[in-house]
């Protein structure tokens, strides 16, 4: 917006300007559409934010901006909105996570691979439950939010792109294809994987996890976020850790890496005594809210522990250390540096 700067005063006048006026008429005599991208948030009403944005310049600088001098369009409009201060929304709901196209594949399947109409108590109920996922801030999130029309219409996305739908596909996503052809590949894990995400939802047991590395940075898994998020909470539990460290060490067991063999004391003396990462070897799939046994976790060292987590599948401890020595005697193919990563789940298509 290069005209000139606009300030949080001058933002406040447009909002009372439209509020005196109505939304048609301010919009009319401004020459502004309804909007499509971005809204403004103030004192729990909702704006257009490209339009109090041109018009706040009236305030400040003496003439307003047309649609067309807002010279980033409406992102930029909202960008400057949010640098005052003003909470900025998004007038689309956003894009639909695997954990939720999981949910919503596991209904299709379930249906025979048939499209759900939103007034069946099923789409319903997933509707509600969906709401429910701490994935999507309510910020994002529009009044249509994963409502039955939504959740309806994403079963057509998924159920048009099964091998045996005789019709035109739907545009959907490629992350739609992936999770179908997961299903289609697996039915029965799948099927636990989406028993796994409601039966945390409808506990409260994920929106008592919070967000974790996970999320950040390149750890894959086809079962979701949530199931990540739980799993790497318990990988994270140091009463748990501690618990297993003192097994060990009672049975007379040096604290090294399960897969490489790394030991933390013997490379850093002092300071790796008594240190080493735990990895929960239970699937996602099958892992439930039950109690964590100590049986159920490895000693992994860092590095080990990031070439598990990276790409599904997840390799065992065990098959991560015959990798290991493939690798020493030179068996294992490795894709050049320079050669592009594996295509993955959430990337797949298929024509």
């Amino acid at each position: 917006m290069r005209k000139g700067a606009i300030t949080l005063d001058g933002v406040l006048k447009a909002i009372a300007e439209y509020d005196e006026w109505g939304r048609d008429r301010f919009l009319a005599e401004y020459g502004y559409k309804p909007a499509t991208g971005y809204l403004l948030i103030h004192e729990d009403r909702t704006y257009d934010s490209k339009a109090i944005a041109g018009v706040a310049h009236k305030f400040d600088q003496g003439r307003a901006l047309r649609p067309d001098e807002l010279s980033g369009g409406r992102s930029h409009a909202a960008r400057w909105l949010a640098r005052l201060g003003f909470v900025i929304r998004s007038s689309r709901d956003p894009d639909w996570t695997r954990d939720e196209i999981i949910l919503a594949c596991d209904l299709a399947m379930a249906n025979d691979w048939k499209r759900l109409e939103y007034n069946d108590p099923r789409v319903i109920e997933l509707s509600a439950l969906l709401q429910t996922m701490p994935i999507h801030p309510k910020e994002v999130r529009t009044e249509l939010f994963r409502n039955p029309n939504g959740v309806a219409r994403k079963t057509v996305d998924i159920t048009c792109r099964h091998p045996d739908y005789p019709g035109k596909p739907t545009n959907g996503n490629a992350l739609d294809v992936a999770v179908l052809n997961d299903f289609l590949a697996r039915p029965a894990e799948m099927t636990k994987v989406a028993q796994q995400i409601r039966d945390g939802l409808t506990a409260g047991e994920f929106q008592a996890v919070p967000p974790g590395v996970e999320e950040e940075d390149d750890y894959s898994a086809p079962e979701g976020r949530l199931l990540i998020r739980r799993h790497k909470s318990r990988e994270r539990d140091k009463g748990l850790r501690r618990r297993k460290i003192d097994a060990v060490l009672r049975q007379g067991r040096r604290l090294a890496c399960e897969a490489c063999g790394f030991d933390f004391e013997a490379t850093y003396g002092p300071r790796g005594t008594g240190y080493i990462e735990c990895h929960h070897v239970v699937p996602l799939h099958e892992a439930g809210e039950g109690r964590t046994k100590l049986s159920d976790l490895a000693l992994i060292c860092a590095n080990c522990h990031r070439m598990i987590h990276r790409r599904a599948p997840w390799p065992t401890p065990d098959e991560l250390r015959n990798l290991i020595e493939e690798t020493k005697r030179g068996e294992a193919r490795i894709p050049s540096q320079h050669a592009p990563e594996p295509v993955t789940a959430e990337a797949a298509v298929v024509p």
